[in-house]
């Protein structure tokens, strides 16, 4: 587990998925504790077919119980969902942040 505590925060994922990193680092600059489960995507765990059922890829973020699917739709619910723990992730103004969705900073 790494940072502060905000409920129960688990992190699906496979070290050597861009997408995942992303999640993690973001994370860790919020400062959110969570407990990391590496996934084998031939052998997909019970958890994983049940966090994400359609489409059963990784990243999938749990907090406390409810799943969030995509790297991007995670990225922003770690922002608000920890508003108040460490540096926002994204732009105030929604100007700067659909830009920076534009530019890929978020997809």
């Amino acid at each position: 587990m790494v940072g502060g505590g905000n409920g129960e925060v688990k992190l699906l994922g496979m070290w050597e998925s861009p997408f995942v990193l992303r999640v993690r680092l973001a994370l860790s600059l919020k400062g959110v504790s969570y407990e990391y489960v590496e996934e084998d995507l031939k052998g997909k765990s019970e958890l994983l077919l049940k966090s994400n059922p359609v489409h059963t890829k990784v990243p999938v973020l749990i907090h406390n119980g409810k799943p969030v699917c995509e790297s991007s739709v995670i990225l922003q619910y770690i922002d608000e969902a920890f508003a108040g723990i460490g540096p926002s992730l994204l732009p105030a103004d929604p100007h700067d942040r659909a830009v920076g969705s534009l530019l890929g900073v978020l997809h």
